[in-house]
């Protein structure tokens, strides 16, 4: 069982940092990759599935890390 919850918390640190490197500082996503530097005042598109799944991997690997605590 830890080690199912090792794994686990390992693949969801790798998914949440690779969400997070996507997401550039205050651009689009057209910026990140050579777009043009266009400003939205709310996300879209792809970009609001991006923040909004960074927020769910965030609160999946707390909720992990106290069951992996609870387990210990």
């Amino acid at each position: 069982m830890r080690l199912a919850i090792t794994i686990l918390q390992l693949v969801i640190s790798l998914l949440l940092i690779a969400a997070i490197l996507v997401q550039a500082k205050g651009t689009g996503l057209g910026s990140a990759w050579g777009g043009t530097g266009e400003f939205y005042q709310s996300k879209r598109g792809v970009e609001k599935i991006i923040f909004n799944s960074t927020i769910f991997l965030v609160v999946l690997f707390f909720l992990i890390s106290l069951v992996a605590i609870i387990v210990k």
